[in-house]
């Protein structure tokens, strides 16, 4: 390790060329097809050099790309062999690709872009026994070295490429347009600046400044620039520590720290309508799964409306020992070792994410709390956790303490908390008390009398059957339900709930209709002892922010709002209506 500038240590590592060996053993690596598959390639080496600040310039016209970025930059023996044919800094035996750290490994990338346009390429290491200025080397399309010069250069590296495709007509006939050159490297930037927030982004485009995002604490701070009519409210983030698998094999012993980072849109707030914004990152690179991401929509099961999905982005950090990254050629796939233990991981992050707690709750902060926050920034005492320190400890949940006072037109609970005045809707909160009680707990029982229903379908009985209820016939036109759901034994309307769960839909359609239809009904009064008690129920589900339909169930009045609306000057030392 070689100390450089301040703040920052520099790793020299040497490009060498692949062993015929350790070619082998690599998946072909992915066609160079786009403008936007350049810029992946040019972006992933530079936030491989520990980049912070990395700047894209496109003019697709002209096929023109240019990155630059200010990471650990290249000597000139590095340079030399930068563009040759399996040439890379990342690996250097077989053994290696059991623990990939970085973003690239095949030393194929630069190669494949020499072949297929005219590539340059101007560097200047960054540590501090670095020569004054860089190199510029230019590469024929053998990925050899043509010219070789000194240039004055900051410290980092600059990459450009001209005439694309220029040997490949076909490419650029029968290839993407302009236009959607520029919207695929869009994508693909949004996609790794979310996995690498930590990073600023300048995109130009034309010699014109096109879009620019970062640096940010969080993905939770990148999303809204990527999502129209998100704010960071919606939005929820949470950090958590994950233990390695219980039956690690030996081979995957001593293995470094886990941890998964998630962001979700509050489904009250912020939901899809297509599931275009589920997305999974694994070290640094988004990657589609499988595997996973039918774990993120079970994970969101009956919390957003009808043909709507969530808004999620989960992105685990764990052992490259755990991990291949061999298995797809465009690296976008991969094997996880230890599959289930990541997917019941994910599936608790995000049941973590989706309870109420005080950092989710409120938008604003009142003013006694923004003086003891202020205190606490220069003290040593602390009055309550940090965001993030709540974030990294989620098994401890703060559940607000709601205090019911009143009830409106006998159909919405009116409750105090600390922060503000809520107003909760008690039918669709006791629905999601109920359907979360029946999917822990579906329970079919002998009914005392059974129930006859007549003119039942094919369809409906194999329903009934589905549902596990014993039907026989009973006469011409008619069926005898001996059994049924518990909650609904002893209702008077439990032959109309029969009917309801005849008409189709799996076991979990049926525990929603089965809730609807138990949930207290709107209208219905209630003692304070009666509200107190769903309320305390209601704010430790799983999902309290919607009901199974995906309604939201509560209103929230935070006193900030309030003492806006009403106009109140808080002052220290005087009294202005407190």
């Amino acid at each position: 390790m070689i100390k450089g500038l301040p703040g920052y240590r520099y790793t020299v590592n040497s490009i060498k060329i692949l062993s015929e060996e350790v070619v082998d053993l690599i998946a072909a690596g992915e066609v160079i097809d786009s403008v936007a598959a350049v810029v992946r390639e040019l972006v992933e080496n530079a936030i491989d050099a520990k980049a912070t600040r990395i700047s894209v310039s496109l003019w697709p016209q002209q096929w023109r790309i240019e990155v630059a970025d200010n990471g650990e930059g290249m000597n000139l023996a590095n340079l030399k062999l930068a563009a040759l044919a399996h040439s890379t800094s990342k690996i250097a035996t077989a053994r290696d690709l059991l623990k990939i750290s970085s973003l690239g490994f095949r030393g194929e990338a630069l190669h494949s872009i020499a072949q297929l346009s005219d590539l340059e390429i101007l560097s200047r290491p960054g540590f501090s026994s670095s020569p004054s200025s860089g190199w510029r080397v230019v590469y024929n399309h053998q990925g050899e070295t043509e010219m070789v010069e000194a240039v004055a250069i900051a410290p980092g590296t600059v990459v450009r490429v001209s005439n694309l495709f220029a040997n490949w007509s076909s490419r650029r006939t029968a290839g993407p347009t302009a236009t959607q050159q520029l919207r695929g490297a869009q994508l693909l930037l949004q996609q790794i600046a979310l996995c690498h927030p930590q990073v600023t982004w300048q995109i130009h485009q034309n010699d014109r400044p096109w879009l620019r995002f970062g640096p940010a604490m969080t993905t939770q701070q990148m999303l809204p620039e990527f999502i129209r009519g998100i704010r960071a409210g919606d939005l929820q983030y949470l950090k958590m520590d994950v233990d390695p698998p219980e039956s690690v094999e030996e081979c995957h012993e001593n293995l470094s720290k886990s941890w998964l980072e998630v962001v979700i849109g509050l489904p009250d707030r912020a939901s899809r309508g297509r599931k275009d914004w589920v997305k999974i990152g694994v070290n640094g690179r988004m990657v589609r799964s499988p595997e996973l991401e039918p774990t993120i929509l079970s994970a969101f099961a009956r919390t957003c409306g009808r043909d709507r999905y969530p808004i999620c982005f989960v992105h685990l950090h764990i052992d490259p020992a755990l991990i291949d990254w061999n298995r797809h050629p465009s690296k976008a796939e991969i094997y996880l070792h230890y599959l289930k233990h990541w997917q019941d991981q994910i599936h608790l992050a995000i049941d973590q994410t989706l309870k109420l707690n005080p950092e989710s709750l409120s938008a604003g902060v009142n003013p006694i709390e923004k003086l003891l926050r202020v205190s606490e920034d220069t003290a040593s005492y602390r009055t309550r956790p940090t965001p993030l320190e709540s974030a990294e400890n989620p098994q401890r949940i703060d559940v607000p303490k709601l205090k019911a006072i009143g009830q409106i037109h006998n159909t919405y609970i009116v409750a105090e908390h600390p922060e503000g005045l809520w107003l909760v809707e008690q039918h669709i909160a006791h629905e999601r008390v109920i359907y979360e009680q029946l999917c822990r707990r579906w329970q079919v029982i002998p009914l005392s009398t059974p129930i006859i229903l007549a003119n039942l379908s094919e369809a409906q009985l194999e329903q009934l059957t589905r549902l596990n209820l014993e039907v026989d016939p009973f006469g011409e036109g008619l069926w005898a339900i001996r059994s049924a759901p518990e909650i609904l034994c002893d209702r008077p309307d439990c032959q109309e709930a029969l009917i309801e769960l005849s008409h189709g839909g799996d076991l979990q359609a049926a525990q929603v209709a089965t809730a609807c239809r138990s949930a207290i009904r709107n209208g219905t009064p209630l003692s304070l002892t009666e509200m107190q008690t769903l309320l305390d129920q209601w704010v430790t589900t799983r999902s309290p922010r919607t009901c199974p339909h995906g309604r939201p169930i509560f209103l929230s009045l935070e006193e900030s709002s309030l003492a806006r609306f009403f106009r109140r000057s808080w002052v220290i030392g005087k009294s202005h209506g407190l």
